[in-house]
């Protein structure tokens, strides 16, 4: 288990605190239709952090081809119908590039800064020309409406219970996840962003936002500061 990362319940545990065996039940929201209204029709996608193919398997059924990358390869078992790589997101390079890079999960919230960066060079590396990369950004109240809680339709509850600060600008972030039969907790590393904050990272990795795609501003779009 990595520094400051752990996951308790059942099944496997991914060295991020993941717990494969949630994130097999958890429900697909709206992002295949956000994503899906963002990009061309059958474009080939690159999914970075796919974990088990929740999206991944939304996005085949609507037609698109898709590449799903995951450094945990519990996770990767589940997903099915995609070509699939184990790997650090960080240090990819596939020599190919694709019409949309996908960084969703808040995955650019990552505590280190140096993993952050390499995950945006990873974007900007496999992008084909006049291709675009699709980030999920945390809420901008993510770390400060805490304790919160969401019971989901399907029937199991969601609570953020803390983010406590634990220096250079990184929060300790506590979750759970309450099934009726089985509850699961992950405690995660994240470094929230501000709007500024966010596309000056962009900036580094030589790619710029092209539009937010949600009123939240939580779904972008990117492209390279040299495209339109």
């Amino acid at each position: 288990m990595r520094e400051g990362y752990e996951g308790t319940g059942p099944g496997a545990i991914t060295p991020d605190g993941c717990a494969v065996e949630l994130y097999a039940r958890l429900p697909v929201g709206d992002e295949p239709d956000v994503i899906a209204a963002a990009v061309p029709a059958r474009a080939r996608i690159l999914e970075l952090g796919s974990g088990v193919g929740r999206m991944t398997h939304a996005l085949l059924e609507r037609g698109f081809e898709v590449t799903a990358v995951d450094e945990s390869a519990e996770m990767l078992e589940r997903v099915r119908g995609a070509r699939t790589i184990c790997g650090p997101i960080e240090r990819l390079d596939l020599g190919e590039t694709f019409d949309v890079v996908l960084l969703a999960s808040f995955l650019v919230h990552a505590g280190d800064v140096e993993v952050r960066r390499g995950m945006l060079r990873t974007c900007a590396r496999h992008l084909a020309e006049g291709g675009c990369v699709l980030i999920q950004r945390e809420g901008e109240d993510y770390h400060t409406d805490v304790p919160r809680e969401r019971v989901d339709p399907a029937g199991f509850t969601v609570r953020i219970v803390s983010a406590e600060p634990v220096g250079d600008g990184v929060d300790s972030v506590h979750a759970e996840y309450v099934f009726p039969d089985a509850t699961w907790t992950q405690t995660f590393r994240a470094r929230p962003l501000t709007r500024e904050q966010f596309e000056e990272a962009l900036a580094e990795a030589g790619l710029k936002v092209d539009r937010y795609l949600t009123e939240d501003r939580v779904w972008v779009r990117a492209v390279p500061m040299s495209g339109a």
